[in-house]
């Protein structure tokens, strides 16, 4: 997962750059997915992260039936302040907690609100995320979940939401990591993210928080945790 990230981080750098020279201005769109893929020489779901990345720190926006536009051209401290590591006394089971009050919470809100446009990048994440799984590639899985969740948070539109995730990135992405190498645990990855995605379509508030909760849980349990949390 820790290169997996790196990677994604470079192709972040590879979008600031032309962003912060002005060769794509603020209110342009940038070029179609397929093409700016092509151009870095990156696969989609990597540049899909990218730019879920970059609409979490406000320099992008996914605009229905449109494209990707520039919101920010200012250089910022995004690789530092906004993506801190966890402090190193965390463990996976905090890291857990941290999911379990936050992700849950924000799949209900998304169900109630989603758009169209939105929905369908949500399902190419998920389609994403099957293509790693049969091609048996826990990296590309990997990348396809980190982006899954972090337009999750995108959607939302929440600033409060979105600076939690710039600063707990890493947090977020150490626990996906090891249950992703084995092949019997992608299956199930992938399944528990086709609830999700249902829920969400199905605009069921309720149950895409459910759903999310129950992941979380079962992340534990593939990491052989047993994660403390407050009585219900």
């Amino acid at each position: 997962m820790f290169a997996s990230s790196k990677r994604v981080d470079s192709i972040v750098q590879k979008l600031l750059e032309p962003i912060e020279r002005g060769q794509w201005a603020v209110g342009q769109m940038l070029p179609g997915q397929r093409e700016l893929a092509e151009q870095l020489q990156i696969s989609r779901p990597s540049l899909r992260e990218a730019i879920t990345v970059l609409e979490t720190l406000g320099v992008l926006r996914s605009l229905p039936g449109k494209g990707v536009q520039v919101l920010d051209s200012s250089p910022q401290q995004r690789d530092g302040a906004a993506r801190q590591a966890i402090p190193r006394s965390a463990t996976l089971e905090n890291v857990l907690q941290l999911r379990y009050a936050l992700e849950p919470f924000i799949a209900g809100l998304v169900a109630q609100s989603i758009d169209d446009s939105a929905l369908s990048q949500l399902r190419l994440l998920v389609l994403d995320m099957r293509e790693a799984v049969e091609e048996r590639n826990p990296q590309a899985l990997g990348t396809a979940y980190s982006a899954f969740h972090r337009k999750l948070v995108a959607i939302t539109s929440n600033p409060i939401f979105l600076s939690v995730s710039q600063q707990t990135a890493g947090a977020l992405e150490q626990s996906d990591g090891p249950a992703l190498r084995e092949p019997e645990h992608a299956e199930q990855v992938l399944e528990e993210h086709e609830t999700i995605l249902r829920a969400i379509r199905r605009r069921d508030s309720e149950l895409a928080s459910r759903a999310m909760r129950q992941h979380i849980l079962n992340e534990g349990s593939r990491l052989d945790l047993q994660l403390q949390l407050p009585e219900t």
